[in-house]
């Protein structure tokens, strides 16, 4: 399909982008366009105005200060995955960046907008829901941060720009699991957990309607053991419609598939915490 018309901008700043965003109604976000440009396409997405921020140097690279990894919205798929600070401190969103696409897409598309992209499932989400993360966004009245779970639920608000993801370094006690769809790349499911003083904390995509955090599941194993059985028969006590049934797969099937995906998932973040 053609392009629908629509109006370009490059602001020079942040806030220019913010006020343009206020301004115009339909206006969207322009960064890295690996959901927008062909959504644009085939008509799924609509927008009177691409705002384009890629070039603004303030939102993209990752910094760490006092154990929390400050990670850009602009910062590639690829260079979250090759970061030493994010491989040592936050494995799990690594490995959600890594496991996202192919070369050419991790080039291209950032943090934020992976984030952002709300009505699909993506990677980096559950990753950052089981790392207790906080995005930060900016809008007209300032700056915010809203946990990576609510941002799943809900999306950017219009008018705001995600500017940063904002986690908790926890070092090797985390990993992520993912069964991709062979003709999309997206996550069939995908599991995400992080081992804390506390228990683990698990989070699963794909498979349900969003990316969530399964507190049931994660009250169950506290305390351990998480070995594969005490993982599925966790999962199994799950209300069934948790999990959505769709190409071709049944909530029974995925049900199940989250607490192998979860499992594997623990023991490497076991093995990596012990080792």
């Amino acid at each position: 399909m053609i392009l629908a018309d629509f109006d370009y901008v490059r602001p020079d700043s942040l806030e220019e982008a913010l006020a343009l965003l206020a301004g115009t109604a339909g206006a969207r976000v322009l960064a890295g366009g690996q959901s927008l440009l062909p959504g644009l396409r085939t008509g799924a997405d609509r927008a009177r105005l691409l705002v384009d921020v890629r070039h603004l140097a303030r939102l993209r690279g990752v910094a760490q200060d006092a154990g929390e990894l400050r990670i850009g919205a602009l910062t590639t798929l690829a260079e979250l995955a090759a970061d030493p600070r994010v491989l040592a401190g936050a494995p799990e969103l690594a490995a959600a960046a890594r496991a996202n696409g192919d070369p050419q897409v991790r080039n291209l598309g950032t943090v934020g907008g992976n984030l952002a992209a709300t009505e699909r499932p993506t990677d980096l989400p559950v990753a950052a829901i089981a790392a207790d993360a906080r995005a930060e966004l900016a809008g007209p009245g300032g700056t915010r941060t809203v946990p990576a779970e609510e941002l799943a639920a809900s999306g950017v608000p219009a008018g705001e720009v995600l500017t940063a993801l904002l986690v908790p370094a926890a070092g090797g006690a985390a990993a992520f699991e993912k069964t991709a769809d062979r003709a999309t790349r997206y996550p069939l499911c995908a599991a995400a957990v992080r081992i804390t003083p506390d228990g683990p904390r698990i989070a699963v995509t794909g498979a349900t309607p969003r990316a969530l955090r399964l507190r049931g599941v994660e009250d169950r194993l506290r305390g351990g053991p998480f070995t594969t059985g005490a993982v599925l028969a966790a999962f199994r006590a799950e209300p069934r419609e948790l999990f959505v049934p769709g190409r071709g797969t049944s909530a029974e099937y995925l049900g199940h598939l989250a607490g192998v995906l979860t499992a594997r998932a623990l023991a490497r973040a076991a093995a990596h915490s012990s080792a």
